[in-house]
Formats: C-alpha cells, sequence, structure tokens
C-alpha cells in the first residue's frame, strides 16, 4: 500500500486533471463517425447494472449485436415487423429511420417531454441520447433489411423467421469485420492491413466464449473524443442543443448527417479533455474504482508485463501536471487504475498510453473472435444463407454501410477526417491512406 491514506478529493482531482479548458483534437485526424462508431458498438456489452452496483452487468459479455435488436426476445419481438425478415421502420421526409416507441413499445430512456411519437425504438435504451448514436442505430436497421432483400431473392421460399434470423448472424458478421478491419486498423495506426480472418484460429486451442473485465469497461470511457460543438450542413449547435434532439438527424437527413460527422474532428484522448456533460460519468468511474478496491495503475502495468513507472514526469510526460499529481498523491504507485490512463503520455505515433493498448488490446481481440460464428463449425457458407450472405459479410466495410444505404453521393466515409478538411495534412503527400504531417511553421 503506497500514498497517502486518504484519497485525493474527487472534485479537486476532475478540476485538476480531467476537466477540458479548451477542445484539444485527436491528433491524427479521427472524426465523429469514429466517435459515435466507438459509444455505439461497445453499448453492446458495457451495460453496468448500477442498481446492483458497479461491479454488475446487466447485459452479456460478447458481441451479441443485442444494441441492435435489443438485449431480449420482448424487445426484438417488439422490433420486428414479422414480414420477409425485416426491421419496423417509419418514414419521415422521405427517408427510413428506426420506428417510434408508439409503434414499437420498448423500453427507451427519454426525457419525459417527448412523446412516445417523437421517440426512437432501438436495440439499446440510452441511444435516442445523441444524434449521432441514431445515426449508427439507423444505419444498422437499413443494412439489416437491405440484407433481407437480397436473401429473399436468393431464396424466395423462406419464410419470416429464417430470413431474419439469417440476416441477423450476417449483421453480426459485418459488425466484426467492420470493427476489426476499420475500427481496430484506424484506432491501432498498425502499418500493416488488420484483417479478419476465423481460419486462423482453427488449429489453435481457442474457447469460443468471452467474458467482459470490469477493467475493460472502465478504460474504455473515451469521453475525452467527444467536443463541445457540433456543425452539421453549416449550422452549430451546443451539447446542450444536441443531447436528445429528436428532430436534428431527420431534418438534416442521413447524408448530411454522415458527412457532417465524418468532416469533423474528434477530442484527443488525454488529460483536461473532458466535456463539462462527461465529468459527471468520469468522476463516477474514480468513485466506482474506489468502491471495487481496484488496484493502482502500476499493479496493472506489471500484470502486463510493462515496466512500472517510477516518478510522475514518467507517467505524464510533463513537469507541472506531475508535481501537482504527486502533490495529491504522494507516491507513483498510489496512483489510481483510470486516473493513471487519462493523465499517460502518449506512445509515439499513437492515439493512446501503452498501458490502455496493452490491457485494451487483448481484451478486444479475444472479445471479437471469440463469436461462436467465428469457430470452425459456423464458420461457412450454409450458416449465412449460402455463398451470397457470407459475401456480404467478407465484403463488409464501413464505407459499404454506409454507401449502400444512403441516397445520393455518399460522403467521404472513413474514420479519419478528409485530408482536405485537415489543416494538419500535407495532401500533396498522401499514398494509400498515409499521409506526411505538415511541419509546424516557426
Amino acid at each position: 500500500i503506497a500514498g497517502p491514506q486518504k484519497l485525493p478529493d474527487i472534485d479537486h482531482l476532475v478540476e485538476l486533471a480531467f476537466r477540458r479548458h479548451e477542445f484539444v483534437p485527436e491528433t491524427y485526424g479521427s472524426n465523429l463517425l469514429f466517435t459515435f462508431f466507438a459509444q455505439h458498438f461497445t453499448h453492446m456489452f458495457f451495460k453496468t447494472d448500477l442498481k446492483r452496483g458497479p461491479g454488475h452487468t446487466w447485459g452479456g459479455h460478447g458481441v451479441d449485436v443485442s444494441h441492435i435488436y435489443g438485449p431480449d426476445a420482448s424487445t426484438e419481438n417488439n422490433l420486428r415487423s414479422f414480414h420477409d425478415g425485416k426491421l419496423k421502420t417509419q418514414l419521415i421526409n422521405g427517408e427510413e429511420w428506426p420506428p417510434s416507441v408508439a409503434d414499437a413499445p420498448i423500453k427507451m430512456l427519454y426525457p419525459p417531454n417527448i412523446p412516445a411519437e417523437k421517440q426512437f425504438a432501438v436495440g439499446h435504451e440510452f441511444f435516442g441520447l445523441l444524434p449521432g448514436l441514431v445515426v449508427y442505430a439507423t444505419v444498422w436497421v437499413r443494412e439489416h433489411n437491405r440484407v433481407c432483400d437480397v436473401l429473399k431473392a436468393e431464396h424466395p421460399e423462406w419464410n419470416d423467421e429464417q430470413l431474419f434470423q439469417t440476416a441477423k448472424l450476417i449483421i453480426l458478421g459485418e459488425t466484426i469485420k467492420i470493427v476489426i478491419e476499420d475500427y481496430v486498423q484506424h484506432l491501432s495506426r498498425y502499418q500493416f492491413k488488420v484483417t479478419f480472418q476465423p481460419e486462423l484460429l482453427f488449429n489453435e486451442p481457442f474457447q469460443y466464449q468471452n467474458r467482459i473485465s470490469l477493467e475493460f469497461n472502465h478504460l474504455y470511457h473515451w469521453h475525452p473524443l467527444m467536443p463541445d460543438n457540433f456543425t452539421i450542413a453549416g449550422r452549430t449547435y451546443g451539447m446542450k442543443e444536441f443531447v436528445f434532439n429528436m428532430d436534428m438527424a431527420p431534418s438534416h437527413g442521413m447524408t448530411a448527417m454522415v458527412d457532417a460527422l465524418a468532416r469533423q474532428h474528434a477530442g484527443k484522448m488525454s488529460r483536461n479533455n473532458h466535456p463539462d456533460i462527461t465529468l459527471k460519468v468520469a468522476k463516477e468511474t474514480i468513485l466506482h474504482g474506489r468502491d471495487l478496491r481496484l488496484l493502482p495503475l502500476n499493479q496493472y502495468r506489471k500484470r502486463y508485463r510493462l515496466d512500472p513507472y517510477t516518478s510522475f514526469e514518467e507517467l505524464t510526460g510533463e513537469k507541472i501536471l506531475a508535481a501537482q499529481l504527486e502533490n495529491l498523491y504522494g507516491d507513483i504507485d498510489a496512483v489510481e487504475f483510470y486516473v493513471g490512463l487519462m493523465v499517460e503520455h502518449h506512445r509515439p505515433n499513437s492515439m493512446f498510453g501503452a498501458t490502455i493498448i496493452e490491457v485494451g488490446g487483448p481484451a478486444s481481440v479475444k472479445g471479437l473472435m471469440s463469436s461462436p460464428i467465428c469457430s470452425p463449425k459456423f464458420w461457412r457458407p450454409s450458416t449465412f444463407g449460402g455463398e451470397v450472405g457470407f459475401d456480404i459479410i467478407k465484403t463488409a466495410s464501413l464505407q459499404k454501410l454506409f454507401c449502400l444505404n444512403l441516397d445520393g453521393v455518399c460522403p467521404p466515409v472513413s474514420f479519419h477526417v478528409p485530408y482536405e478538411s485537415d489543416p494538419t495534412i500535407d495532401i500533396n503527400h498522401c499514398q494509400e491512406g498515409n499521409c506526411v504531417k505538415k511541419e509546424k511553421s516557426t
């Protein structure tokens, strides 16, 4: 046991190391499509059951696409149309959107002043919170229904149940493919192509099941990615205007929303970059770590065969914050897990510090590859309605997900702001997505 008998005052700690004073953009050009993908995808399995306590979950432990279809059979059935395998939708301004709670009466978390007719009914109860989450909920509903059309053309004799369940398996496969080849590729910043190939594990001892750890949940609190303002089709919204804005996405339209999210910078995962609206969550995360007696950061570094930090300056990479933290904790071995992750200096050419990468990386890969559809028994065409369904998974990408489900010209879909929109990039020196950063003027 190291450090003071009493841990630092939570309010003082959050003000010192977490509160944003000025928005700091993510160093390597990550955009808001990346931010909201991370939030939408990870809430499939990060479902803390606060009624039972911060150490409990009300969800599953794997990639089960419950964030699209709901956490139970009742929710799923309410979201289904029971016609041609499709999910319910509604038309707003000529576009398909998820159904309203009035049409699909499921549990959703909305303020009481929003009528049921205005509430979107989607797979996770809190995805109505932000229009960026509505965008992802919508594109996956559209993709499910598109896949149903493909399957029905291939198997005209199939009934609703066959079409629905097979489409759901294909959506699961697409999700894993996109997470590995687009999302992990982007956040890892590897200079080689990451590919989804379940066959690589077929001759290896591997358990096709998973367990989400509390620490994995905590380290994935990436709220600094969220900006203070959102610019959609030339109009800027503050965070308070953005939250629970049920009209924003339908009024601007999906194409304009996707274009705007693709062009706006995400925040940097670093100290003093939490927006005001998420400070409460940061505070709760630290307090939950204390309640559950999580070990200090250095103990986790030892567990993952990383050298423990020997000084606050080595941890943070700077002098002033190091001195302030030393004044609070007294001993580098006393720095708390989540606090340490947020103030840790980044690895070279990386979006994160070493501890997040080494603790989170193995958990991420294991969780993705442990889906039963990746096992030798199920990774075959017959699971997905034949070669046509198998091919949908094998060729899936973030760009195809959106461009096959949007009207008109497809926006520049990726997890990086378009190079012409990034003032730090020299677009004259780009090759296959790898670009040279501009030299800072002196």
